[in-house]
């Protein structure tokens, strides 16, 4: 059933084996809330890293003083 769809798309087979690996099983909503979550998660791991960072500089400078 989808190597038909996975040759007829810009898809591949891997991405398509990927894609029902992760998101298999799900209804739509479910796979949708799932990639905001990821998004999310990227966000605040981005914050943090830069959080982070800025209080490593900071201790730095107060070590300086």
């Amino acid at each position: 059933m989808f190597q038909g769809y996975a040759v007829d798309t810009v898809f591949g087979q891997s991405t398509l084996y990927k894609w029902r690996s992760k998101y298999g099983g799900m209804e739509v909503y479910d796979a949708r809330r799932f990639k905001e979550l990821e998004e999310e998660n990227l966000r605040l791991k981005q914050m943090y890293a830069d959080l982070s960072l800025k209080n490593r500089l900071q201790e730095e400078i107060i070590k300086k003083l």
